[in-house]
């Protein structure tokens, strides 16, 4: 089927957990996109509210109600634990499914849907397995950030075995979700830094850890979250212990994403601002002086609710239905 065809017959688009800031950010990108219409939108806490998306109002129906059958694609931005069942339910209905929760992640416990195993769609290193895939796992925020900048140096086997990956990130506050907090209001957020889940226990530690144990890393990762006082955007630091130094590592990153339209590998080191609104990672790496153990320090920029999250679902699910890649993205 060509791209024209999609373009005369769009391809007809559903939003389970459309309240939330991932699932309003997919209604915004599929009513600018040229080959999707949105057909459903559903919202149980929010149902009967309207929001906007794209300049257009979207009335929100509960998730009850959402005819499964009448959408071609579903995006599923439902919360962890609850998103699975629902995932099922439109697979079944006949509709191709992007999963936005840890339910159906590598780590989860699950991996499977209706008997088939589900995708991991870290696009740029899992395109492959996702053209025609029924049901794709979208990737958390921080391992897409983490697992982009990391790929390049377990693609060649370089990490030390047994070292402990050291990552500090920092996330805005849209990462922890729409549902209204104390710790979130303005007043606690603003001109404030701090880390949480500190312990290395966060939730997305069992997805990072079986990406990297799949990509031949014999590595921990020590990694502690942080909370910014903005609304939107990650930054990580990772250490890395490799085992020889590396005359040029940048060379490493531009050969393994020489072709890739939302990887951005740079000379200098990536700030919020540069990717904030767009659908890329930005990335740049140095290597650590004073250290007995050679040493790589990558830095690397998303924005949460793009490439982490909205955007990168609509990037798998161009990729499942072979419609261009960027397709309805900004760059």
């Amino acid at each position: 089927m060509t791209v024209y065809t999609f373009l005369v017959n769009k391809i007809t688009v559903g939003v389970l957990g459309a309240s939330g800031y991932a699932g309003r950010e997919i209604c915004d990108l599929v009513t600018r996109h040229p080959c999707m219409e949105l057909v459903f939108a559903s919202a149980n806490s929010r149902a009967g509210e309207t929001i906007r998306a794209a300049g257009r109002s979207i009335s929100l129906i509960a998730t009850d109600e959402a005819k499964l059958d009448s959408a071609g694609l579903i995006f599923s931005a439902l919360p962890h634990g609850a998103s699975a069942s629902w995932v099922q339910a439109a697979a079944a209905a006949g509709a191709k499914v992007v999963d936005l929760s840890a339910d159906l992640r590598p780590g989860s416990g699950s991996t499977s849907c209706n008997g088939t195993t589900v995708p991991y769609g870290l696009t740029e290193l899992t395109r492959p397995l996702l053209p025609g895939a029924d049901v794709v796992a979208n990737p958390g925020c921080y391992p897409t950030a983490i697992l982009i900048a990391l790929a390049p140096l377990l693609a060649r086997s370089l990490t030390v075995k047994g070292a402990t990956i050291n990552v500090s990130a920092a996330s805005g506050v849209t990462g922890a979700g729409f549902t209204p907090k104390p710790e979130l209001m303005f007043a606690e957020v603003a001109e404030d830094f701090r880390a949480y889940a500190v312990g290395n226990e966060h939730r997305h530690l069992n997805e990072m850890r079986a990406v990297v144990s799949e990509m031949g890393g014999d590595n921990d990762i020590l990694f502690t979250p942080h909370l910014l006082p903005v609304a939107r955007g990650i930054l990580a630091t990772i250490t890395v212990p490799v085992k020889e130094s590396l005359a040029q590592p940048l060379s490493l990153w531009r050969e393994l994403y020489r072709d890739e339209p939302f990887i951005e590998v740079s000379d200098t080191m990536p700030s919020l601002r540069e990717v904030v609104h767009r659908n890329v990672v930005r990335m740049s790496v140095t290597t650590a002086a004073n250290v007995r153990q050679p040493t790589l320090i990558i830095v690397a920029a998303i924005d949460n609710l793009m490439k982490g999250a909205a955007g990168q679902a609509v990037q798998n699910a161009n990729v499942m239905f072979g419609l261009p890649e960027i397709a309805g993205l900004p760059a």
